[in-house]
């Protein structure tokens, strides 16, 4: 009896185990054709479950006999259910494509890290905005990209004048002297050229905008120790691009911007024109402008040709004309004949882009870039002018290597920045040369299926200055489908010139040329940590969170200083500046409702021969909230809320805190749209906190602006796609 019970049970345990049955699947997109890494496959009415790898593939054992559904789901996809009976007819791998169902969340390519990769493959931690999320900024604000960047979590735009509106880019509490932004990898705004560029860039042509928060400099040489923003143009493709964009404001504005993108067999051709304009603005009747009378052109040709499969050479122009003037609003209304006080600003910026790619084998590259960049701008306040003239060249060559488990980047370039002053004065010239040479290698490597690695290190030469040595790692963690994390971290440095968010606010009047004898590198080291998690909800809710840590220290910063004889001198201090603290972004999406909720903790001390302070202006803490509801192609709603802590001022002061909101709508067609935006409809301004002045309104005193001062601004406009 023992004998026929061990048969019988040998029986079942066999018929059992051929029952079981295996599933293998590779699931693609179904646009572009590409495996998906991270689709959750699960069998319904089972526990089974499994997770397809980098190259899409999905493999399920152990499937009893008969007929199963499964669901195959992933963050961006529109989740597809099929029916299977098992035993399956056929031991061939199958084939699945799902749909993409938010175009901003399909694959991102990303430049900035110099790799070929993928947003979702790159340890370096990448933030992008670009598709859906970068034309909405843009009807906010046409004619530049401030309102773009300063609605990014950890980011500021800092006004450095009341009455020209000049602004910089503040990145995670630190100045805007230490932010690079570059153009296409190229690095055009820059010295002088610094001030003016957040004011003088339009959006139209951008593909995607990608920012780096961290030290950079390892990338990109010296001057990214808060990070780096790289503007990324549209490219021509077979499918001609033409676009009109028209839009005017309450605040006596206008922009008219126009894009054409076309590609012809070996030769393609993108062409980007703007006018941008504004009568003087005074909405707190204080006979000060809130917005500048200014006038612009820009310009930017951009030729493609195809020489080969393997090589490839793109030239491009960048140019900006702009006259600007602030101040009394009586002085600019009568053409300058009665007496006040005004800020000037004339500019003319010309930039060339050369790029030579040429591809040695499969998965080797050769590029060289070359720029030339030359800008020119006068200040003129009452009784004093600032002329100066900044020519400045970059060229690099670079070889890339691109294998499936290693991707290597080497190079080497070199940067020359010249600055000569023209004013006719008793005054020292501020004219300097800058020339650094540098050379770098990256490795970025998959070590596993769930940790990528990417080491990089830069020596810089800067002469009359010394050498900068900048390592750098960064490091992504796949823990799950749902879960990641990156960790990195690097050394940055920044050359001395008298540039500064510091220096501007005062039109440079007074300010002590940069010596080399006595004036140093700033140098630093930053790391970051976070984690990224994502789930839907009861397949319904989708739900995203972005955790980032952040350290930045500064050793013997560059501050402008004071000295007894009514001058001003940039002296390396004894001490320090470190900034600290943490973003957080939310996502939530229902149906067409999508809400974003960033928060973002700032601690940015100054240690100054031990003594400690905030760094000024500012937020401690700030939240950003945005409320989105799409009918896709058809209509766009949103609403938005933006809170600042209160901030020091450089007067020791504490500025108020405040709140601004907004909301927009658009209306969708196939070829066009129109749309209106009410930014900032709870009239915020500065100017109903108290006189941002001392002195009287014809030798006025500026104190520093830390919040609005337009106020309430109805924009409206047509978008045209042709």
């Amino acid at each position: 009896m023992q004998k026929y019970f061990f048969i019988i049970s040998a029986i079942f345990i066999v018929g059992m185990a051929q029952a079981q049955n295996n599933f293998k699947a590779v699931v693609k997109d179904e646009q572009t054709k590409e495996p998906i890494l991270g689709v959750t496959a699960v069998v319904n009415n089972t526990s089974i479950n499994s997770v397809s790898n980098d190259e899409g593939i999905l493999f399920i054992s152990d499937i009893p006999n008969g007929e199963y559904t499964i669901t195959f789901s992933s963050e961006g996809y529109k989740s597809k259910t099929e029916t299977f009976v098992f035993p399956l007819s056929t031991n061939d791998t199958l084939e699945l494509f799902l749909e993409s169902e938010l175009e901003e969340l399909k694959e991102i390519m990303i430049t900035s890290t110099r790799s070929s990769r993928t947003i979702r493959n790159i340890p370096t931690r990448v933030e992008f905005i670009a598709g859906e999320e970068l034309e909405e900024k843009g009807n906010m604000k046409p004619g530049d990209i401030r309102m773009l960047l300063n609605e990014s979590t950890g980011i500021q735009t800092q006004q450095t004048s009341a009455t020209s509106a000049n602004s910089s880019i503040r990145i995670q509490g630190l100045d805007g002297r230490y932010t690079q932004i570059l153009k296409d990898g190229f690095p055009l705004y820059s010295g002088a050229s610094s001030g003016l560029g957040l004011l003088q860039t339009p959006p139209l042509d951008l593909k995607q905008v990608e920012i780096i928060k961290g030290s950079a400099s390892t990338l990109y040489g010296g001057g990214a120790i808060a990070g780096l923003v790289n503007l990324i143009s549209k490219t021509p493709t077979a499918e001609k691009e033409l676009r009109f964009h028209i839009n005017g404001t309450s605040a006596l504005g206008l922009d008219i911007n126009g894009f054409y993108s076309q590609s012809f067999n070996k030769i393609g051709l993108t062409l980007f024109a703007s006018h941008n304009r504004n009568a003087p603005y005074d909405p707190a009747d204080i006979h000060l402008t809130a917005i500048p009378k200014f006038e612009r052109f820009n310009i930017n040709p951009k030729l493609f040709v195809f020489f080969s499969d393997k090589t490839k050479l793109d030239f491009g122009i960048n140019t900006a004309f702009e006259n600007r003037i602030g101040g009394d609003i009586d002085y600019i209304k009568n053409n300058g004949n009665t007496n006040g006080y005004f800020e000037k600003n004339d500019t003319k910026r010309i930039s060339t882009q050369l790029r030579l790619t040429h591809q040695l084998k499969e998965n080797q590259q050769l590029v060289f870039r070359n720029s030339f960049n030359n800008f020119n701008r006068i200040i003129s306040i009452p009784n004093y002018t600032f002329d100066g003239l900044q020519n400045s060249t970059f060229s690099e060559v670079t070889y890339s290597h691109n294998g499936k488990i290693s991707d290597w980047v080497t190079g080497a370039n070199l940067y020359t920045d010249n600055f000569s002053e023209r004013t006719i004065t008793s005054f020292p010239l501020r004219d300097y040369k800058l020339v650094t040479f540098g050379a770098f290698v990256q490795n970025t490597i998959k070590a596993k299926e769930w940790l990528h690695i990417e080491t990089g290190l830069r020596g810089d030469y800067v002469v009359d200055y010394g050498f900068a040595f900048l390592p750098r790692v960064s490091v992504l963690f796949k823990i799950s489908d749902k879960l990641s994390s990156r960790i990195g971290g690097g050394l940055g440095y920044k050359a001395p010139t008298i540039f500064t968010e510091e220096s501007e606010r005062i039109q440079y009047k007074d300010v002590l040329p940069i010596d080399s004898d006595f004036n140093s590198l700033e140098r630093s080291y930053g790391a970051n940590f976070d984690f990224n998690y994502k789930t839907n909800i009861a397949d319904e809710v989708s739900f995203s969170i972005n955790q980032l840590f952040f350290y930045t220290y500064i050793n013997n910063p560059l501050l402008l200083t004071p000295l007894s004889n009514n001058t001003f001198q940039f002296v390396n201090i004894d001490g320090y500046i470190d900034t600290k603290g943490t973003e957080t972004n939310i996502k939530l999406g229902y149906e067409d409702f999508k809400l974003f909720i960033g928060y973002t903790f700032t601690d940015a001390v100054v240690n100054q021969n031990g003594i400690k302070s905030q760094n000024p202006l500012t937020s401690k803490h700030r939240l950003n909230n945005v409320l989105m509801y799409e009918i896709e192609e058809k209509w766009k709603i949103g609403f938005e809320a933006y809170y600042y802590s209160p901030q020091k001022l450089n007067d020791g002061s504490i500025g108020k805190n405040y709140w601004i909101f907004g909301a927009m709508i658009e209306k969708l067609w196939e070829h066009f749209s129109i749309y209106a935006n009410f930014e900032n409809f709870t009239d915020t301004r500065q100017t109903r906190f108290g006189s941002i002045y001392t002195g009287t309104i014809s030798n006025p005193t500026f104190k520093d602006i830390y919040a609005p001062l337009d106020g309430f601004v109805i924009n409206a406009g047509i978008k045209i796609k042709l």
